[in-house]
């Protein structure tokens, strides 16, 4: 009995270690519910605090200048927070998902061209 519950506890231990050293490889894939709330950022400088910038989309311009716009869009700001959570990407990668996804739900594909079979296209 003894040798049973140590083998139990033992396998149970290798397991829990190996699931959690690979846990970036199936952890994007737990169905995880978002809560209920979460405060988005409005404006560009909390937008930049919230790390929703980067050196290829800076937002310091926006904040040197002064402007008063409310800051990005709130349904992209929201995806693109998702999307860095569960897939731990940086902020450049999860827009760059974002808008691969937008693009194939409006019939673009990723170079950019319209799927359309009667598009016609000079060049």
């Amino acid at each position: 009995m003894g040798y049973l519950l140590y083998s139990l506890f033992f396998t149970t231990l290798v397991l829990a270690t190996v699931a959690y050293f690979t846990r970036h490889h199936w952890i994007h894939r737990l169905p995880i519910p978002e809560p209920l709330y979460t405060r988005l950022p409005t404006s560009f400088r909390d937008d930049i605090e919230s790390g929703l910038s980067s050196t290829t989309f800076d937002l310091s311009a926006n904040v040197e200048s002064g402007d008063s716009r409310q800051g990005l869009d709130d349904a992209a700001k929201k995806e693109v927070q998702r999307i860095m959570k569960r897939r731990g990407v940086g902020f450049d990668e999860a827009r760059r998902i974002y808008m691969q996804d937008r693009f194939s739900k409006n019939g673009i594909g990723p170079d950019g061209r319209p799927r359309d079979p009667k598009f016609v296209s000079f060049s």
